[in-house]
């Protein structure tokens, strides 16, 4: 089998392309939370950001999970470009 720059080893089909997540705000959703599971929507879809209600469903996104141990202040992501699980990183200063 050979494989080329520009694309898998001949014979096995492309990889699908990563869907771009929608943008809800490029800012924070600060929130006090209460200890429990939460599911983050990583699609940016959900009506009830910055949790997940579905709004995925054949996007190729899925929800995230994020455990909270203890009731605190949180900046959950609604740019949706993190690379700090659910929570802002500051990432929506330049998206």
């Amino acid at each position: 089998m050979t494989s080329s720059a520009s694309g898998p080893p001949s014979g096995r089909p492309s990889p699908p392309l990563m869907p771009t997540p929608n943008i809800p705000q490029k800012s924070p959703i600060v929130k006090e939370m209460a200890p429990g599971t939460y599911w983050w929507c990583t699609c940016g879809h959900s009506k009830g950001q910055p949790f997940c209600d579905g709004s995925h469903k054949g996007t190729g996104f899925a929800p995230r999970k994020a455990e909270i141990t203890e009731t605190k202040t949180v900046a959950w992501c609604a740019c949706k470009h993190t690379k700090n699980g659910a929570f802002c990183d500051g990432s929506h200063k330049s998206c």
